[in-house]
C-alpha cells in the first residue's frame, strides 16, 4: 500500500531536520569555540589551561547523562613540561617583534634576559665539525659576540634534513638563533636547554644587529594531567567501542600569546561529544567508551598512560576511532592504520559512497600521528581519522575557530554512526 504525504507532513519533515541539523551544528560550534577561548590558555600547562579544558569535558559527560567508566570521570597521570608563562619580548634592534608572526621560541627554550649579539654560521660551516668548533670557539673568546645565528632560509628541505636538531645542540652550548622562511609550527618539549634558542623569519633578520631577549621559561617537574572518560554501557558480552579525541593543545608563549588549538583539536573534542550525545539518546548493545586524552601534544602521553594502566582490559576492547582535526572535510578524510584493517576501511568506503557523503575517504598506512598509535602497538584494532580541506593552520596562532567551516560535520557524523552501528 502507497502512503501519499500531504505537502505540510513533508514540509514539517524537513523544517524539523534542518532544525535538528541547525542545533546540532550550533552545538558543536559552541564547544569548540569554548575550548578555543583564550580562558582556557590554549589548553597547556600556563595558568592550568588543559585542566580546566578537562573540567568542562567532565561536565559536558554529565550534562549528556554518561556515567565515568569507573568511579571518577579522570585518569590522572604525570610529566615534566617546560612552559612560557610570563615576558615574551624580543627586539631587533628598535623594532618589537611579534610572537608567533616573526619569531618563536624553541619549545625547550630556557630563559632569557640579555642583549644577544649573533655571528652568522653558513650552513657550510655548520655541517663541518671542525670548522664549527673553530666558531663557537672564537664566540667564547670574542667581546663581539655572545650567540649564534643559522641561517637556513636558503637551503632545500633535503639539505636542511641534514642539520636537524643541529640548533637546538648548539643551544646546550649557547644561545642560538635560528633563521628560517618556513611556516612556523610549534610544539611542547618534556626537557628544557642549557641556553635559549630562538626561531626567526629571514624576512626580518639582519646580521650584525644587537637583539635585546627577555624570556621567562619555567620547567615544571611531574606536572599533573587528566584523561576524562565517560561510558554507555552495553549488554553484558556486547561489543565494546572506543570513541577518543585529544582535547589539549600547545599553551601559551608568553603571558599573552596562546594558541587556540581550534583544528587541532576543539574540533574532535567537538565531535567526541557529538558522538557520546548520540549514542545516549539512541542507545544501542554495545558498550560504548568515550576518552579525550590529556598530553597528546607533549608526545602521546595520556594515551601512553591508559595502556599501560587500562580500566578496561586492552583484549576487550573491539575497535578504536580516534578523532582529530574534525573542523573541515571538503576535501574528505584520511583513515590511518586503514591498511591494517582493510575490512574496516572498505566498510567505511561502502557506507561513504552508498550514502553519497563525503568527496573521499582517503587509505593511509600507519603512523604515531595521534593517540591510537599505543592502541595499535599493544594490537588494539586502531584508526585514527582526520579531515582535509583547504584550512591549513597547523601548530601556530592562527588556528583559531573562525577559521573553521564544519563543512562535512554531519556527513562524518552520519559515517561514524553507519559504521558502528554496522560493526
Amino acid at each position: 500500500m502507497k502512503i501519499k504525504l500531504s505537502t505540510h507532513v513533508i514540509i514539517f519533515f524537513f523544517t524539523f531536520t534542518s532544525i535538528s541539523f541547525y542545533a546540532q551544528i550550533e552545538e558543536v560550534r559552541r564547544i569548540t569555540q569554548t575550548l578555543c577561548s583564550p580562558e582556557f590558555h590554549g589548553r597547556g600547562y600556563v595558568n592550568q589551561g588543559d585542566s580546566k579544558a578537562a573540567d568542562f569535558i567532565a561536565s559536558e559527560f554529565k550534562k549528556i547523562g554518561l556515567k565515568p567508566y569507573k568511579k571518577s570521570y579522570f585518569q590522572k597521570f604525570s610529566f615534566n613540561v617546560n612552559t612560557f608563562p610570563g615576558k615574551m619580548e624580543v627586539l631587533e634592534g628598535s623594532k618589537k617583534l611579534i610572537p608567533g608572526v616573526h619569531f618563536l621560541v624553541d619549545p625547550a627554550c630556557a630563559s632569557s634576559q640579555m642583549t644577544w649579539q649573533p655571528k652568522l654560521i653558513s650552513i657550510e660551516t655548520a655541517l663541518n665539525s671542525e670548522k664549527l668548533k673553530k666558531e663557537i670557539s672564537f664566540i667564547k673568546q670574542s667581546p663581539d659576540y655572545n650567540a649564534i645565528a643559522l641561517n637556513f632560509s636558503k637551503y632545500s628541505k633535503d639539505t636542511l634534513k641534514l642539520v636537524a636538531g643541529l640548533a637546538a645542540q648548539l643551544a646546550e652550548i649557547m644561545p642560538v638563533i635560528e633563521v628560517t622562511n618556513q611556516k612556523f609550527t610549534w610544539s611542547v618539549a618534556q626537557n628544557q636547554l642549557k641556553y635559549p634558542f630562538i626561531q626567526v623569519q629571514d624576512s626580518i633578520f639582519k646580521d650584525k644587529m644587537s637583539w635585546d631577549i627577555h624570556i621567562e621559561a619555567k620547567f615544571l617537574e611531574n606536572y599533573t594531567s587528566r584523561n576524562v572518560i565517560a561510558c554507555k554501557k552495553g549488554k553484558k558480552g556486547a561489543k565494546t567501542i572506543i570513541f577518543s579525541a585529544h582535547y589539549d593543545h600547545l599553551g601559551q608563549m608568553g603571558s599573552e600569546t596562546y594558541f587556540p588549538g581550534a583544528n587541532d583539536n576543539a574540533s574532535g573534542t567537538a565531535m567526541l561529544l557529538s558522538m557520546a550525545k548520540y549514542f545516549k539518546e539512541n542507545p544501542n548493545d554495545y558498550t560504548i567508551i568515550f576518552i579525550a586524552f590529556a598530553g597528546e601534544e607533549a608526545g602521546l602521553l595520556g594515551s601512553h598512560y591508559f595502556v599501560e594502566h587500562p580500566l578496561i582490559p586492552l583484549e576487550k576492547i573491539n575497535f578504536l576511532i580516534n578523532l582529530d582535526i574534525m573542523g573541515s572535510g571538503e576535501e574528505g578524510i584520511t583513515v590511518v592504520n586503514a591498511t591494517k584493517h582493510e575490512k574496516e576501511y572498505e566498510q567505511l568506503v561502502k557506507i561513504n559512497e552508498d550514502l553519497k557523503l563525503l568527496t573521499q575517504v582517503k587509505k593511509r598506512g600507519p603512523a604515531a600521528n595521534s593517540d591510537h598509535y599505543w592502541f595499535a602497538e599493544k594490537e588494539v584494532p586502531a584508526i585514527f581519522i582526520y579531515t582535509q580541506g583547504p584550512n591549513k593552520n597547523y601548530h601556530d596562532i592562527f588556528d583559531k575557530y573562525e577559521a573553521l567551516s564544519f563543512q562535512e560535520y554531519e556527513d562524518i557524523k552520519t559515517l561514524l554512526v553507519k559504521f558502528v552501528l554496522n560493526f
